[in-house]
């Protein structure tokens, strides 16, 4: 049994010790990555090279053996990678006979992964509330411009960031917003989510009318944007980014209103899209006009940064302390917003990544280091864009495969994108969105959209929160003294 035993620990030491020697290879693959990132976030850049570097293989067979003898099974290392591997060698050498010598020269220790997340979301988002230490953001209604009591509700019951979307409304309802915010909370951080390309349905005629569309249907998508009729049996709607045209071919999927309208291109032509309807499979749909339209298999090319968002940004560095960044992809994209806030004098601004589609997905390792060349940098997991894109099967994959890379990058999440949607707007929450928000526990923000019971559903969620937070911390099962199931009398 001892020699067993012996031979296994060997085995392991010598897998741990190979994983070591990747941190060194990692950090020189992506050195010239590492060195544009800023000094306070170098460290972190490592460890998010030691973190990619591990992910690269499968560990699940060397985490068995680990706990079996009790040790760390690297499955909570994202934050301090390197420091537990050294951990973990250190205890398996001890566990062979040798004195136990606890690794001092470390990129990040356990605790100070930890601290470095807590202090970079503290810098971009405001201290955390005493209560809890998840932040909750707020997408303000066109209405909060005209209705300060608005706003003080919602701060009272627990908003910690507005949030002031630039596809709507105007500068000078932004202002007012802004103001109303400015007035009701010195704490309550304000953030301006850039709008981004549209890449939306073309009007139709009547305005507020609907096309009607099912399955075996074909649909017409034209560069020509003028009414489309709405009473019509050769239905066509028109798209408003010509760029779609230049790009799309035959076979490549196109989705309508989150998904909800979903067809393949059968024939592409320099001006029309002939769009196969394939979803839904059994009754028919609505499809209106200024719905979103999803391209997940084309690449577009056009720039994060429109010249609206390059307007739009004069108002936002004059009032807000956060830009959220719509339809990143690229570290190109990065860098052009950095050079246009260095130009207008908004570098004291924090940006935040919205991570909406599958180029931003799979390019996210890039986009972290890029953005590190901020102090003030974060994330936002739009799930909802970005579900349409990498379909809803793997997205509650990719959503926590986000969360961990962050983590590794000690950089703060937003969870967003239809939280608690059917309390905001219809007063009652389902029963699965309740389990969904408890999740959110994990980040460092979660966003609620705006609807009618915006402030029952920024109630709800920061009780959710609050209880949650007892329970669970990243990937960490915390065990506070369980109060359910407390004796009161003898058992038998």
């Amino acid at each position: 049994m001892a020699s067993g035993t012996k031979v296994d620990l060997d085995g392991l030491r010598r897998d741990i010790d190979a994983l070591l020697g990747r941190l060194d290879d990692a950090e020189r693959q992506w050195a010239s990555w590492i060195e544009r990132t800023v000094p306070e976030h170098r460290r972190s850049a490592v460890n998010l090279a030691h973190y990619w570097a591990i992910r690269q293989s499968d560990l699940r067979d060397m985490q068995g053996r680990l706990a079996e003898l009790g040790l760390s099974s690297l499955g909570r290392s994202e934050a301090h990678v390197q420091a537990t591997l050294k951990l973990v060698s250190a205890a398996l050498k001890s566990m062979a006979g040798a004195s136990y010598v606890p690794p001092d020269d470390v990129v990040v220790g356990v605790r100070e992964g930890a601290e470095l997340l807590l202090h970079n979301a503290a810098d971009l988002l405001g201290p955390p509330p005493a209560e809890r230490g998840v932040r909750i953001m707020v997408t303000l209604p066109s209405e909060a411009a005209d209705d300060p009591q608005l706003i003080a509700d919602l701060v009272d019951n627990g908003m910690n960031v507005a949030r002031i979307n630039c596809a709507h409304d105007d500068a000078a309802a932004w202002r007012e917003m802004a103001a109303h915010v400015r007035k009701t909370s010195e704490s309550c951080v304000i953030a301006m989510d850039l709008a981004g390309p549209k890449l939306r349905t073309g009007p139709l005629e009547p305005e507020d009318g609907a096309l009607r569309l099912q399955r075996g249907d074909v649909l017409r998508v034209t560069r020509d944007c003028s009414p489309a009729p709405v009473e019509t049996d050769d239905p066509w709607i028109g798209c408003t980014l010509p760029e779609v045209f230049e790009r799309a071919e035959k076979g490549q999927r196109v989705l309508f209103d989150d998904g909800k309208l979903a067809g393949t291109i059968v024939e592409a032509k320099p001006d029309v899209l002939e769009v196969r309807i394939d979803h839904p499979a059994l009754n028919s749909a609505k499809l209106k006009a200024g719905k979103g339209i999803n391209v997940p298999d084309t690449e577009l090319p056009i720039s994060a940064l429109t010249d609206k968002d390059i307007e739009d940004l004069g108002t936002v560095a004059e009032v807000a302390d956060v830009v959220e960044f719509s339809f990143v992809r690229t570290a190109d994209d990065i860098d052009k917003l950095f050079a246009e806030l260095d130009r207008i004098g908004a570098d004291h601004l924090g940006v935040v990544l919205k991570i909406e589609t599958r180029p931003a997905f799979e390019n996210l390792p890039q986009l972290v280091m890029a953005a590190m060349a901020r102090r003030k940098v974060g994330v936002m997991i739009a799930r909802g864009d970005l579900a349409v894109e990498v379909g809803y099967e793997r997205m509650a994959e990719l959503q926590e495969e986000m969360l961990w890379l962050c983590e590794a990058a000690h950089l703060p999440v937003i969870w967003a994108t239809q939280v608690l949607e059917q309390l905001a707007k219809k007063g009652q929450p389902a029963r699965s969105e309740v389990s969904d928000a408890s999740m959110g526990v994990r980040a460092e923000c979660v966003m609620l959209n705006k609807g009618p019971y915006i402030v029952d559903a920024v109630q709800t969620l920061a009780g959710i929160l609050d209880r949650m937070e007892e329970h669970l911390y990243k990937k960490n099962t915390l065990l506070r003294t369980l109060r359910s199931w407390r004796p009161n009398h003898e058992l038998k």
